[in-house]
């Protein structure tokens, strides 16, 4: 496989792999019932700017656009990473680790009219950032979500990575005037 198809190959498994992980979010929302906190959507930010972003390293690559390739790459890393650390605050405040936010509640959606609003405060769970909804081998969502968006962030860099690696193959034949020493 040339370096090119697998840059591509790792960019589109972060578009893929983002989109599975997005979609799963919403899914348990709106079909599993479970109600986000205000962090949990705020750890959707980075998937909603950094899907795009990932189609369009994925598209200037194969115009062989390389250089603009790359500094799209580094930038998608930068924002899955950041989404990362938001679960593992997230996380580490539902563990007890640390002290989450004093502001976080619910997610849900606000009443029509005012006597719906007498209804709403009797049935309306506000949802903390502290507590973990659901777990699985002993990760939440929060949880699952830092490893997704670390993975994510980290296959994104390799795909830079590779394109690093792959351009001076294509480059000029003396690459000493791309050097400051050679300068």
């Amino acid at each position: 496989m040339s370096l090119d198809r697998l840059a591509q190959s790792m960019t589109s498994l972060v578009l893929l792999g983002g989109l599975a992980v997005i979609a799963t979010a919403w899914g348990y929302q709106l079909i599993g019932g479970y109600v986000p906190c205000e962090l949990c959507l705020q750890q959707r930010n980075p998937y909603y700017a950094g899907l795009p972003l990932t189609a369009l390293a994925l598209l200037l690559m194969l115009r062989g656009r390389t250089g603009l390739a790359i500094a799209v790459l580094v930038a998608v890393t930068a924002i899955f990473a950041y989404g990362s650390g938001l679960g593992v605050y997230q996380a580490g405040a539902e563990w007890g680790f640390w002290d989450g936010p004093k502001d976080c509640g619910g997610g849900g959606s606000a009443p029509t009219s005012a006597s719906d609003m007498l209804g709403a405060l009797k049935t309306t769970r506000v949802v903390s950032c502290t507590e973990a909804s659901w777990r699985m081998f002993g990760l939440s969502f929060a949880g699952w979500n830092a490893v997704a968006s670390a993975g994510l962030a980290l296959l994104a860099l390799g795909a830079a990575g590779v394109l690093v690696k792959r351009r001076p193959e294509a480059g000029s034949k003396d690459r000493s005037k791309d050097s400051i020493v050679g300068a």
